[in-house]
Formats: structure tokens, C-alpha cells, sequence
């Protein structure tokens, strides 16, 4: 084991530095997260518009008549489906900031960059025609939400690499000092802005010769679709937690590491399922592995599952030390907060604690994929928060099914009974530390300082 360890130093951990360090993938994160809490207010009235209640529908067609459905989901179209336009904006402004160049007109460069690259025509079926044919003129739903995450996320990095080149180059307008700040930003924009929009015109018109025809096109078949099957398959979501775990046990935040690739991925997924269910809530939904999956299911008290390991400690615990610990670390725990647990315990590069943190994420993917075989409901596509304490979470986010809380439940003890045996060794060796220098107990963590 401490070959093991050592491998986790020297090999994992500058790699795995590096990669935390990488601005763009950083921005991608960032910018992804950008979008979060527009997501969580369209997820609110798709819950209220879909409440499991005998006699909701009708008592609700009563008073607001019987459009209130479509009327009560506007919300969640202005909310889902501008994710790539959000996310757009999102990524450049935050690539530009770690440039340090003005992030709002990267941003808005890169918003402008992707509705370029987008073609205006949307599909319409004249009524009695059994094909639909392409009305030009129209801003395509598809491309501006989940389905435009990829070109999204490619064109904010490429523009803004553009734009940051030029400005440094100095190849900008400068007008007079007396000239307010805002416009003279909008002038130095002016040429860095000019020269991205044309790169794009130009690479959208020689796609259109091509049989890709968009830039939309050409992603998905190249890029979204081989990840989408792998980020979307039960082994894809094994390697995920894997490499989540080992990032996580060299002290490196492995969620915001693998999310910035796999993020993107499962958000697609996510509302894929969505956009189903909203249609109706009663249909099969084509995925299992979603966002929500591994925040609600997989990651039980944080990365790790740790809430098990919380309420073992606060009630079983012989080591005074292990039980403060666990009577401050449970609050967190319960809105899946685990870091008091993780540096304080601590897991981090901990050779007995890493196998069980290791494990117990690994072996919840598989028994969670029973969702797979109709035995539990699916992720909904409703984007409950991460915080979301378990049972409330299981039940919102598989649109009021309660087999959501019953798995959420099974895997908390899956989780207590794989922890167990690692948490009593490590207890008794703690204890008996104690036992030895009573000074180590006079707080909680006092070895291992947060």
C-alpha cells in the first residue's frame, strides 16, 4: 500500500496538478456552471408542473384553464433552452479573465461567434404534409440548448484565443484619453471582433460545401456523439468515479477536474431526458447516466459517499477525536459537503481510508444502473441541486417517483456496511493514540488542521 501512495505522488499527483491548472479546461467549468442557476429555476416549474397528485391536473385546468400547462412551462424553455448561448458567453468570459483581457467583450464576441456558426432554419410540418421542410429565418431551439453545448464550448475557446492574440499584439483602435472608459473598450474590441467573425463566416462557408454542412454537424458526429456513448454507459461512469476518487486522494478536487471534460456530456444527457419527460412524464427515458446520476445517487454526503462514514463516526466512534469530528462534519455531510471529512479525517492520501473512498463510488454506479432495468426510475432531467439533502433528491429528481429515495436509501447502507470495517481500524488506532497522549484529543482535527 505505500507503493501505492508513492505511485499517487510522484506519477498521480503532478499530472493531475497540471490539469487542475489548465485555464481552459477551468473555464469550461466555470462557464458550464454559469448556467446552473438558470437551470435550477426552469427545473422548479417543471416540477410544479408535473407534482405526482390525484387530481392536480384537473384542479389546475380548472382555475387557470386548459392551456396552464404550456403557459406554466415558459419558464423552463427560457431556461433550458439557451444553455449553449449561456455557456458560450460563460466560457469565453472566464477564459478572457485568466488572459486578463475584457472578459464582457470576449464574451460577447464568442455569443456572437456561435449564432454565426449556427444555421437560422428550423423544421415545420404544413398541416397535412407528412414531411417537414426547412423555414429559414428561425433561430434553431436544438442547436441554442444541450444539442449546441459542444460548438458552444469550441467556439468560445477559439474566439476568445483569437481575440486575446490581437489585443496583445496591440492591434486595436485607441481613441483619446478623454473618451469614457466603456467606449474605448468597445473600440478596442472592435478589430479582434471583426477578425473572429470572419474566421467563422469563413469556415462556415466552405463546411456548407461540404456533406457536414454546419458546424453543428460536423461536431456531432466527430466529438458529441462517441463521448455522449461513452460518458453515457455504465463503464464510462465507473472510469469517471474512478478517476474522480484518485484525484480526490491526492487532495486535488476530482468532480471539478473530470466535470470540466465529462460535464458537458452529462448535462447533454441530462436534458435529453428532459425534453422526454416534458413531453411525457409517463415515457421511457433514453438515459441512466445523467448530472444528477453521480450528484444524487453516486455521491451520497460528497465524492466518496461519505454521509455513511459521518454518521458511523458522530455514533460509533470510540476516538473523542473521530467523534467531534463526525458531530461537525454530519451538517455539511447532509447537504453533500464533505470536505471536513476528507482533509480532516483525513481520506487524503490515507492508505487505509482510500481503498473504502475508492470503492464505494465504483460499486453504487453498478448498483444504481438497476435504473437501467426499470427496477428504479430514471433521472427525470429535473436539475435538482447538488445540495439537495437524500430522499428529498431522489424523489424530485425522477419526477415524484419514490423508488428514487428507496435507491438513494439502499445505497447510504451499501456505503455504511463497505465503510465499516475501514472506519473500525482506523478508530481503534486513533483511540489508541489517544490513549497514549491524551494531548492529541483537546480537539477535534487538531492533527490534521483544515
Amino acid at each position: 500500500m505505500d507503493r501505492f501512495i508513492r505511485m499517487l505522488e510522484d506519477r498521480v499527483m503532478p499530472v493531475a496538478g497540471k490539469i487542475a491548472e489548465q485555464r481552459h479546461l477551468q473555464a469550461i467549468r466555470d462557464g458550464i456552471i454559469l448556467s446552473m442557476p438558470l437551470l435550477i429555476i426552469g427545473s422548479l416549474f417543471l416540477i410544479l408542473g408535473f407534482l405526482p397528485i390525484p387530481g392536480y391536473n384537473e384542479w389546475m385546468a380548472k382555475w387557470f384553464g386548459e392551456h396552464w400547462l404550456d403557459k406554466l412551462l415558459y419558464p423552463v424553455g427560457a431556461t433550458f433552452d439557451i444553455m449553449a448561448l449561456v455557456v458560450s458567453f460563460g466560457v469565453a468570459y472566464r477564459l478572457a479573465e485568466k488572459y486578463k483581457v475584457d472578459a464582457l467583450s470576449a464574451g460577447a464576441i464568442s455569443l456572437a461567434a456561435f449564432l454565426l456558426a449556427t444555421p437560422y432554419q428550423v423544421p415545420f410540418t404544413p398541416e397535412g404534409a407528412k414531411e417537414a421542410i426547412m423555414v429559414s429565418g428561425g433561430i434553431p431551439v436544438q442547436w441554442v440548448g444541450s444539442k449546441g453545448l459542444f460548438v458552444a464550448m469550441i467556439l468560445a475557446i477559439v474566439s476568445t484565443e483569437i481575440y486575446r492574440k490581437i489585443i496583445q499584439k496591440n492591434i486595436v483602435i485607441k481613441l483619446p484619453d478623454g473618451v469614457p472608459p466603456a467606449v474605448a473598450r468597445s473600440f478596442v474590441a472592435l478589430i479582434p471582433g471583426a477578425a473572429v467573425l470572419v474566421v467563422v463566416w469563413v469556415a462556415r462557408l466552405i463546411l456548407e460545401m461540404t456533406p457536414f454542412e454546419s458546424f453543428h454537424n460536423i461536431v456531432s458526429v466527430l466529438l458529441n456523439k462517441p463521448l455522449s456513448v461513452l460518458g453515457g454507459s455504465v463503464f464510462g461512469a465507473v472510469v469517471a468515479v474512478l478517476l474522480v476518487q484518485l484525484l480526490w486522494s491526492t487532495g486535488l478536487h476530482g468532480a471539478a477536474i473530470v466535470g470540466g471534460v465529462m460535464g458537458p456530456i452529462w448535462l447533454s444527457l441530462m436534458d435529453e431526458n428532459r425534453m422526454v419527460f416534458q413531453q411525457n412524464p409517463n415515457a421511457e427515458l433514453p438515459n441512466v447516466i445523467t448530472q444528477q446520476f453521480f450528484d444524487l445517487w453516486i455521491y451520497i454526503g460528497g465524492s466518496g459517499a461519505t454521509l455513511a462514514l459521518a454518521l458511523t463516526m458522530m455514533l460509533r466512534a470510540h476516538s473523542r477525536q473521530l467523534k467531534s469530528l463526525g458531530r461537525l462534519a454530519i451538517a455539511p455531510g447532509i447537504f453533500n459537503i464533505n470536505e471536513p471529512i476528507t482533509f480532516g479525517m483525513p481520506i487524503v492520501m490515507n492508505p487505509l481510508l482510500i481503498i473504502p473512498f475508492i470503492l464505494v463510488p465504483v460499486v453504487l454506479v453498478v448498483v444504481s444502473a438497476a435504473m437501467a432495468t426499470g427496477l428504479v426510475a430514471k433521472p427525470s432531467g429535473v436539475a435538482v441541486p447538488w445540495t439537495t439533502p437524500i430522499v428529498i433528491s431522489g424523489y424530485l429528481a425522477t419526477g415524484g417517483k419514490i423508488s428514487g429515495s428507496i435507491l438513494q436509501i439502499v445505497n447510504f447502507f451499501i456505503a455504511f456496511a463497505i465503510y465499516y470495517p475501514f472506519f473500525s481500524i482506523w478508530d481503534k488506532q486513533k483511540a489508541a493514540e489517544e490513549q497514549a497522549d491524551p494531548t492529541i484529543s483537546s480537539g477535534a482535527g487538531a492533527t490534521h488542521s483544515l
